[in-house]
């Protein structure tokens, strides 16, 4: 033996309430990232969808940056609502568990 203490695969000395703070600690990482999620769709639903950004831009000087957008805020738009999903998907096994 390498000295360490074998207990078959057993968790000994983990308590309910330890495994409790686990899981909660899983939680609120799941909510904060479905917060992620969806504040990033909402924001780049409102660009994409609203002249925001195109108003914003020409404001500032950068209206050389409007031909691009199209090519960005699509996929940004199809991350975060992937973000959304995977972190709902999450919360929904996490509570499945408990």
């Amino acid at each position: 033996m390498n000295g360490g203490d074998r207990t078959g695969g057993a968790r000994v000395g983990v308590s309910d309430e330890a495994r409790d703070k686990a899981s909660d600690g899983d939680a609120n990482r799941h909510d904060t990232l479905l917060k992620f999620g969806i504040l990033g769709t909402v924001f780049v639903a409102l660009c994409c969808f609203t002249p925001l950004l195109v108003v914003l831009l020409g404001a500032v000087g950068l209206s050389a940056a409007l031909g691009w957008l199209d090519l960005v805020l699509f996929p940004a738009l199809a991350v975060f609502i992937g973000i959304t999903l995977y972190a709902l998907w999450k919360r929904q096994n996490a509570q499945a568990r408990t």
